[in-house]
């Protein structure tokens, strides 16, 4: 039996192919993501549900000239698919291979890098502007999912589009879901809508209608006002054309050619427009339909058997556990997430505590805001959230937090390398920013239990704090407590400074050291704002050097306020700083980033070696010298 899909090799193949051959392609890309991601893992229900979507833009518009913008970007498979990639996805997120969202650089299909949500509009917009301005000509259509209508940017985008007179199409991915089920108002009005899909029929028959008629199109301008009324007696759609945007829908998000039609109109119109369709997470796998939230993201698995529940302890899991412990004692705890229940480990503590968890969306300088209110009015609030996320909610931090000295807690998950998703998830910046915040306290624990104590120490101080920790299990280090620095190792030669789980590494790498006759020895931040800056000038008093090595970007981190404290100080040490440096960290497991960004055991010991045998020589060469 021929796979329709293998004719399908390069942009624009697509449209050498017959109507009639739709479906039977929508169900082999269904066939080719099953078979991929259930191999290399990746987002796999958000994409089932875009097929015909997909399918239908690249029938209608020309990837290699129109700008088709993703938000998000994970539910952007297909289109990669669509665009000649296929081989790729035998590398998919895996270091030096194929990317999980969309990128620039892998392929000109790929207008712009996406990985947050609710921007897509105001980046096509952008788009839509330039193209007006340099007389160029192509189309540009931003595919947004109803979970990204919880995010305001979003509506920051609709506002200045809508008013723009700019030709261009916004899709409304409409599925109820973003990683779990949505919530707020724009989530009930979308549900309504999703039930009255007879006003577009009537539309186009009226405005057949009035064509017939001689004067009709004057008619029909002068009727708008009675059109409106109708409108909004047959369904409530006119919040976006109030807007500014002409509303196309609902429609069957997983009829392909009437998809493909309506496309064409929308292409016809000149004007901006949003197409509001209506799709199922996880079509065509039923274990993903019946389970879309279990089936966003997925490690590699059996088809046959579907994702198993994973019962592996992660930092995750235990800050769920440890907070439900503590919300026990005292009501006055509260639990935040923004569109994460079940990432951030919240699932328990929304069942146990409904009255006192509180799922934002995708909003997180909301959360961050609503957290600093809740605050002052007495509550305890933990705001749980991903380091990468938490960036959008910076001037949240400074000024309805920090300058009140709320005592709001900040659960920093995914702190660190995350993975496989990229430049646009790795928590590596949330301590050059947090620590930019006035009176914000820092815990960076590198275990489970030291997750546990400074969790509760968090919970019971005062002012802004922040508990990060990294996605996955621990290391081999498994100590408790909430010092704010522990020696965990002695040594004469140099002192290792670090924080979080890479003192696994660190200790591993003081090993590798002692067997090259080298002693060093290690100490461990907890607390990485304020810095315990006695505790390590008293080593560095003693070994001379001092290494600093953490898992973050070089600005901003810990190893700069420390070389500047021993330079205030006028104490003389050699230093070395290992860390990311200037730039951005790719996709790839964890551990394959370590090793290629120097931060493994081996690199970081290689690294302290070289550094360590030209300060020899250098002693060597003044001693001769004198």
């Amino acid at each position: 039996m021929n796979n329709i899909l293998d004719n399908v090799n390069h942009p624009n193949d697509i449209k050498r192919l017959e109507k009639s051959q739709m479906a039977g392609l929508c169900a082999d890309i269904r066939g080719f993501l099953l078979e991929n991601v259930s191999k290399t893992g990746g987002h796999l229900a958000s994409n089932l549900g875009v097929v015909e979507l997909t399918v239908a833009l690249h029938r209608v518009f020309d990837p290699t000239k129109d700008r088709i913008l993703f938000d998000v970007g994970h539910q952007s498979y297909v289109h990669k698919i669509l665009t000649g990639r296929k081989d790729g996805f035998k590398t998919l997120r895996k270091f030096g291979g194929m990317s999980g969202f969309p990128k620039p650089n892998e392929s000109d299909c790929d207008p712009f890098i996406a990985g947050h949500a609710s921007d897509a509009i105001s980046l096509a917009l952008g788009m839509a502007r330039a193209r007006t301005l340099t007389k160029a000509d192509y189309c540009v259509i931003a595919v947004i999912g109803d979970g990204a209508l919880t995010g305001g940017l979003a509506y920051e985008g609709l506002n200045s589009a809508g008013q723009s007179g700019e030709p261009m199409i916004v899709i409304l991915n409409d599925n109820g879901m973003s990683i779990t089920r949505n919530v707020g108002g724009i989530s009930t009005t979308l549900a309504r809508q999703r039930t009255k899909p007879g006003y577009y029929n009537f539309k186009k028959v009226y405005r057949k209608v009035m064509k017939k008629i001689p004067g009709g199109d004057k008619l029909y301008a002068f009727n708008h006002k009675i059109k409106t009324a109708i409108k909004k007696a047959v369904i409530n759609c006119s919040f976006f054309e109030e807007m500014g945007f002409h509303y196309l829908g609902p429609v069957d998000g997983h009829d392909v050619n009437r998809l493909t039609d309506m496309l064409e109109h929308a292409k016809t119109l000149n004007e901006p427009v949003l197409m509001h369709v209506v799709t199922k997470k996880g079509k065509g796998y039923t274990p993903a339909e019946q389970n879309p939230d279990a089936y966003h993201g997925v490690a590699p698995f059996d088809l046959k058997k579907g994702v198993e529940d994973s019962q592996k302890k992660s930092f995750s899991i235990v800050f769920g556990e440890k907070l439900c412990e503590l919300a026990e004692n005292d009501e006055r705890i509260c639990a935040i997430t923004a569109a994460m229940k079940s990432g951030t480990g919240l699932s328990g503590f929304a069942e146990r505590f409904p009255k006192r968890f509180f799922d934002e969306g995708i909003a997180e300088g909301h959360s961050a805001s609503m957290a600093a209110g809740m605050a002052k009015q007495g509550l305890i609030p933990v705001f749980a959230v991903y380091s990468t996320f938490l960036q959008r909610s910076y001037d949240m931090l400074l000024h309805d937090i920090a300058i009140l000295r709320q005592h709001v807690v900040l659960a920093v998950d995914r702190a660190g390398i995350v993975g496989a998703d990229g430049e646009t998830h790795q928590g590596v910046f949330d301590v050059s920013y947090l620590r930019s915040v006035p009176d914000m306290r820092i815990y960076s624990p590198a275990s489970f239990a030291e997750l546990r104590d400074m969790l509760e120490a968090a919970v019971h101080c005062t002012g802004p704090v922040a508990v990060r920790y990294p996605r996955g299990a621990e290391g081999n280090y498994t100590d408790g407590g909430s010092d704010m620095s522990k020696l965990v190792r002695e040594g004469n030669d140099v002192t290792l400074v670090c924080y979080g789980t890479i003192v696994n590494q660190v200790l591993s790498a003081a090993e590798l050291l002692s067997a090259r006759g080298i002693s060093a020895g290690v100490l461990k931040l907890g607390v990485i704002k304020p810095i315990d800056y006695d505790a390590i000038i008293t080593s560095v008093r003693k070994t001379g050097r001092i290494a600093v090595i953490e898992e973050s970007m070089q600005t901003g981190a810990v190893g700069e306020a420390v070389l500047a404290k021993l330079a205030q100080d006028n104490i003389t040490a050699e230093a070395l700083l290992i860390n990311l440096g200037d730039g951005f960290v790719p996709h790839g497991s964890v551990d394959k980033l370590l090793e290629a960004c120097g931060l493994g055991a081996k690199g970081i010991a290689d690294k302290l070696s070289a550094w360590l045998q030209i300060d020899q020589r250098m002693s060597n060469d003044e001693e001769r010298k004198t």
